[in-house]
Formats: structure tokens, sequence, C-alpha cells
């Protein structure tokens, strides 16, 4: 297998093309570094050639390194007695290594003169080591296709761009400029990715064919001048100064203040990254590479980095390419879609699948609610040509691609129907046997219910081996998780079928059995009703929200309770009262929720009056303050990490029990559907991550202790307790032999 080959033209012109076989997107593996290395040592021993160009035989250049080399590395270190902060250091080295010497392209050492060009020239997309590759390299040509991006997405992943990224990065542009790739980690257009100065040159998509023409000009174009880097001459000064001049002073102390308010501190990498620029800056470029390779290595050794990197990468990138699908069904991709409910969810399903190539039929009770969910389709598209997002003539397709209608026979051709109605039974089994009249007999119904269990609505089912939960998290269209919802009766191929088409929508898919709230909610609602309940103790408001944030969760449980509806909550929690009957036990949240919505009218971000107080423009200004008229704040105040422990189990007691129930029946959807569900700490890579990181034996102490001030819901799980006596951990468990 050759990952890495090179030829050379007839004016002395290497082109080392990036290939990985059997992959749609070029990872660098240790094969891959190997091969590079080779390509470019021959290519600067061999006095006929006169300059390099690097590229990809794919559509993209690359989706970054394979953090599955994380893994191998841990084994090569057990097999060869080193230990694995040596073999990861060593490794990033190598890279260094193999980049300088790109970088420094056969120059002599005393007269920068001598070296050959190397140009980097992107048919599309490049992240990670991608784009590190490039900057090492003198000049940097990328083609703008639609969809392409060029980006350090690492600080995501719990990392930062390890391979000299941030060292080159923070000299190029800057500590104030390389701040936004860096520690947000965006990836950019690769129009914009040229005005911020991540590449020289930006190719129109219908000049792609121009790529390599133009980087083979450069380097024949190209003087010594050019293909000198600006730290490796004399004299060379950073862009806004170092850190301890005083421009440069001011500009690391506000980044560091921007930075951990933006993190709260419970993230590693970004603590790890503004050390890297600290100590790099004060010191030569190649000492400044020593340094990055010393911190990223610590980086990796961090049990919190390691569970980013497996729940984030790892187990993310298995669920999506169909960990869970069922292996003797045959793709089943949807080429016609029925959406029911012309409401928010509906409509952000309709839109959002007809973005991704599907063709929609949206069906509500009368052609004025249908005709509304489209006019409201057509204000997104409007939205989103003003933003230059697309163009005029991709917003009539996408119109075109979307049939608005109260029509149920519309639906005749439809292979998967997803009804989005209100949260009422009677109302979803009405929907079910209407369209089950005239979709074929193939054809798999969905319902997208946030917390009614599955098994009642497939119960009106003539077929309810094809009716299957598909739940998707509002706004549709950024939330990137969908929870799939398996009934006891639901076959293979609704689940393959569901499976799918979030394949199709390009988004992340977990399954679950059937349950009341199914997983994401069941945690959801008790971290929620843990702060109304602390509110109604007389705990300060911003008390709660901050130890929220500052555990790693990027809203607090008021602030979630006013963006989610506390009129919404309210509803559901009166229904499940009702389903329950005395099995329902009431807390102070439902008095709270009772107060606030029945009698004070807040329904949340809704009516811009909830938990939150909204200016006349519907943003929030801060905590109501008639909260402590209601509730008044108590004189003596639970310490920070009594309120972070209270929030923090509501949450993980419930996970556990999901999976001690076999609502869960994977470690790996436990953590990524917290993550991407509901934001649950990604530093911690997830509710089971992080009971492996403190130990269950630990957080069996926390649980009891919680117990006997606040309650029995704090008591933990037989299996969390059985795992505490036998010392166990939930990915030595349950985990599968690729996700240990």
């Amino acid at each position: 297998m050759t990952i890495f080959h090179m030829e050379t033209d007839a004016d002395g012109i290497a082109t080392i093309t990036w290939d990985l076989p059997d992959a749609s997107m070029n990872v660098l593996n240790e094969q891959g570094i190997g091969e590079l290395e080779s390509c470019i040592d021959a290519a600067l021993a061999d006095p006929e050639i006169k300059g390099i160009v690097i590229t990809s035989a794919k559509r993209d250049f690359a989706g970054g390194m394979d953090l599955n080399l994380l893994a191998g590395m841990r084994r090569h270190a057990g097999a060869s007695g080193h230990g694995v902060a040596e073999t990861v250091f060593a490794m990033i080295m190598r890279l260094h290594r193999l980049l300088r010497r790109i970088e420094r392209a056969g120059m002599d050492p005393k007269t920068n003169k001598g070296g050959k060009p190397v140009v980097w020239a992107s048919p599309g997309t490049a992240a990670g080591i991608g784009l590190e590759i490039g900057l090492a390299c003198h000049h940097r040509i990328a083609v703008a296709r639609e969809g392409a991006r060029i980006g350090l997405p690492e600080i995501q992943v719990g990392l930062f761009p390890g391979a000299g990224g941030t060292t080159r990065l923070i000299r190029m542009l800057g500590i104030m400029g390389a701040s936004e790739p860096l520690l947000q980690g965006r990836m950019y257009p690769v129009a914009r990715a040229r005005s911020a100065g991540l590449i020289h040159e930006a190719l129109d998509e219908d000049a792609a064919d121009q790529l390599l023409p133009r980087a083979k000009a450069w380097v024949l174009a190209a003087t010594d001048r050019e293909i000198i880097k600006p730290w490796d001459e004399k004299g060379y000064k950073m862009p806004g100064g170092t850190p301890y001049s005083r421009q440069g002073f001011e500009t690391f102390v506000g980044g560091i203040a921007m930075t951990h308010g933006r993190s709260q501190g419970a993230y590693p990498a970004a603590q790890a990254l503004l050390s890297v620029a600290y100590e790099g800056t004060l010191v030569p470029f190649d000492t400044a590479l020593k340094i990055e390779a010393r911190w990223f290595t610590k980086l990796m050794m961090d049990p919190r980095s390691r569970a980013m990197i497996r729940s984030l990468f790892i187990s993310k990138q298995a669920l999506e390419k169909g960990a869970r699908r069922p292996k003797n069904v045959t793709e089943m991709p949807v080429k016609r879609l029925g959406v029911i409910g012309a409401g928010m969810m509906g409509v952000g399903i309709a839109y959002f699948a007809a973005l991704r190539g599907i063709r929609v039929v949206l069906i509500d009770r009368d052609r004025e609610h249908a005709d509304a969910g489209l006019a409201r389709i057509e204000a997104m598209l409007d939205e989103s040509v003003k933003a230059k997002r697309i163009d005029d003539l991709r917003r009539q397709e996408l119109l075109h691609a979307i049939t608005a209608s109260a029509n149920y026979s519309r639906l005749k051709g439809c292979d998967l129907v997803i009804e989005a109605v209100f949260e009422d039974p009677v109302l979803k089994a009405d929907v079910l046997r209407q369209a089950e009249a005239v979709i074929p007999k193939d054809a798999i119904f969905a319902t997208n219910t946030s917390t009614l269990p599955i098994a009642g609505l497939a119960g009106a089912s003539e077929r309810p081996e094809r009716v299957i939960g598909i739940h998707f998290f509002s706004p549709v269209e950024r939330m990137p998780l969908v929870e799939i919802i398996r009934a006891p009766e639901a076959g293979a191929e609704a689940l393959a079928k569901a499976l799918d088409f979030v394949r199709q929508l390009g988004k992340t898919p977990i399954v679950v059995n059937d349950a009341r709230f199914f997983y994401a909610n069941r945690c959801i609602v008790p971290y929620i009703n843990e702060g109304l309940v602390m509110i109604s103790e007389g705990v300060k408001p911003a008390l709660i929200e901050n130890a929220a944030k500052q555990m790693g969760m990027p809203i607090g449980p008021l602030q979630l309770a006013d963006e989610i509806s506390l009129k919404l909550a309210h509803e559901i929690a009166t229904e499940t009262e009702a389903a329950l009957g005395q099995a329902y036990e009431r807390t102070a949240a439902d008095d709270l929720l009772d107060e606030l919505v029945t009698r004070r009218e807040r329904l949340g971000r809704k009516n811009n009056a909830g938990l939150y107080a909204y200016d006349e423009k519907g943003r929030r200004i801060g905590l109501w303050e008639g909260l402590g008229e209601i509730w008044p704040v108590a004189a003596e105040q639970p310490s920070l990490e009594d309120v972070q422990n209270r929030l923090m189990m509501a949450q993980v007691l419930e996970a556990v029990r999901a999976l001690e129930e076999g609502v869960l029946t994977d470690v790996r959807e436990g953590d990524v559907g917290a993550i991407l569900g509901w934001g649950f700490a990604p530093w911690s890579g997830g509710p089971l991550s992080w009971l492996d990181m403190v130990g269950a034996k630990h957080a069996v102490g926390i649980c009891k202790e919680l117990a006997e001030r606040h309650g029995e819901r704090f008591m933990p799980s037989p299996l969390l307790v059985e795992m505490a006596r036998n010392g166990e951990e939930f990915y030595g468990r349950f985990a599968p032999p690729e996700a240990a």
C-alpha cells in the first residue's frame, strides 16, 4: 500500500501526491509519515529537482491526523518497554523534524540560500496536520470549492496543533491574530482563510484545473528571499510584540482573560496552548518546537484529553460510520421524505433534509399552516442568501425540492415519513394512521417525539416493525446529534433506514432502547430540576449558573430551562405525572414551574420572560430579579463544590441507570450523546468517561454524602456500587474492544 507517491516533470518539479487507499479523506498515519519523509529526502537529495509541490489526489487535501495512532503508540510503548510519554514525544519530534526539513528545503544554514521552493496545493478542505504541512511550505494555494474548509480544529477534541502549527501561526500572525484559529478551532471557507492569512492564494472552483500549473509556476519563479521564513532571518520581530513587550503583554493578558472567560479553566488544551504561546515566544524557533512537543505530550497524557479524543473523535467517528447499523441489511438511503407537522421542528427537519439533497413533502392539518411552514423555510433561505452561504439559484433549487400540502396523498412516494406534531399520543396515533393509509408498505414511519415511549405509538400501527423514533434536537440545523429510539417490535430495516438517513444528513446518531424520555432527556430533566430545586432552597441563582459553567457545561440549568421553554418543561412534567399517577414523585421543581408558568406567565425565551430577564429585542440581560422576591436567598450559601456535585451527579446517575436498565447498550453512545446532545462537560469525555476518571468508589462516596443531605435521588445505583466494590471501569467492563 502506497500513501504518498512522487513524480518529476520535465521542468524538474517533483509533485508529491497524498492518496490514502480505501479512504474518502486523507488522514496521516505512521506509514504515511514514513513515506512522506522518504519523498522529501529523495526530492531534496536529487540535484535535478528544482522544487516541490505537495498535493492530494482526492477532492480534499486532508482531514488531519489519524488519532487512532494514539492507541497504536500505547501498544508500541508497552511492547518496547518505553514509556507512553516518551513514545508520544518521539513521534511528535519526528513530525517536527520532517516539517522543519520541508521548511528549510536544503538551504545553507549560514547563508539561507540554495533551498528548493515547496508549494502546498490543496484541492479543497485541509484540517489539522493537513494545514500544518502547508504552514511549513513556502507558498500555499487552495481551491475554494463549495463546502471546503481550512483550519486547525484540534482544540475541539481536547488537543492543540502540535506539529508546529501553534508555533508557526503565532510567529506568522502574532498572538492576537492567531488566537481565533488556535483557541476557537474554526474551520474557515477558503476565501476567508486567505484573508485571515492562513493561505496565500484561493482559486475559484471553476479554475480548479489550474491548481497544479499555478503551483509549479510559483516554484519556477520563486527567489531565495521568498523561501526564507521570517523567523529564520536575522532581526525577526514577532507581529504585535512578544509577551514581555508592553504591547505584547497587554495582548497576552487580554487573551488569557478571554480564554478563561470562555473555558472557565475546565479545558486543559486551552491552558496548554497558552503556555506554548508564552514560553515559545521567548526562545528561538527550534527550541519553541521542542516546547510545543513537550506540552503536546503532557496533554496527551492528561486523562481529560484522552477522554475527549476517544469520545469526540474515535467513538463519534465509529458511530457515524455505522457501528450500530445492522450488518445484514443493504444500504437504504432516503429518496423522498415526508414530514408531518410544519411547526418549528418539522420545518427544521424539512429544511435540513432539502439542504442535503433529499426531496421533501411537508404536511400540516390545513393549507394555511402548511404554507406558513414553507414561508419559514423561505425566510431561512433568504437569510442564507443574505449571509452569502448560498446564491439565488441554490435558493430556488431548494424551494423546488420542498412541497407543502395539507393532503396526505402527497406522501404516496415517500420511503420515510417523520411526524413532528404536538406531544399528544392521540394526535400522533391519528397522524400515523392517516400516513399509513397512503405510504408504500415498505416505507418506514418515524416519530420525532422527545418524551413519549415509541411502543405506545407503534401500537396504533398496522406495521409496528416499521415504526421507529428519530429524535432531533433543536435547532435541527445546528444540533449535531440525532437519537434513534428502537421499540421492542422495530425491525432491522427500520433501524438501518433511520441510521442511513442520519448519515445522509451528516449528523451523529446514537441508538437507544425505548423508555420514557429515552436517554438524553432523562439526563437533561434532572439537571434542570436540580437547578430549580436549589432556587427553592435559597441558593443564589448566579451561584448555580456559574458553578455549572465552571465544571464545563456550556450553559447553566436555569438558562437551559429558558432556552428549552419553561412552558414545555411544565407540560412535560404535567403529562408525565398524569401518565405515571401515584408513581410520580413531585419535587420543589414542579411547584416552581407551576408558579412561573401558570401564575406568572413566565414561559422562558418563548415570551422573553423566564428565569432570566430579556430586553425588547429578546436579548438576555441577566437573571430575573423577581426570583429573589418569590424564593428568598438564604443567608448561608452552599460551597461551590457542593453545587457542582449536585448538578454533575443529577446527570451522571441517570446515565448509569440508563445503562443499567438497558436503555443504553453502548457506553460510547452514552458519552457521545451526552456531549453532543446537551453539552455535558466536553472536557470529561462524557458522564461514563468522567466516572472512569474519578473512579466508581469515589463517585459512590459523593453520592452517599449527597443522599444524606439532599435526598434519595442521589443514592448510587446497584451497578455503580458493584463496580466500586470490584474496582471496575465502564470502558473496561462494557466497551467494545475497539473503544476500550
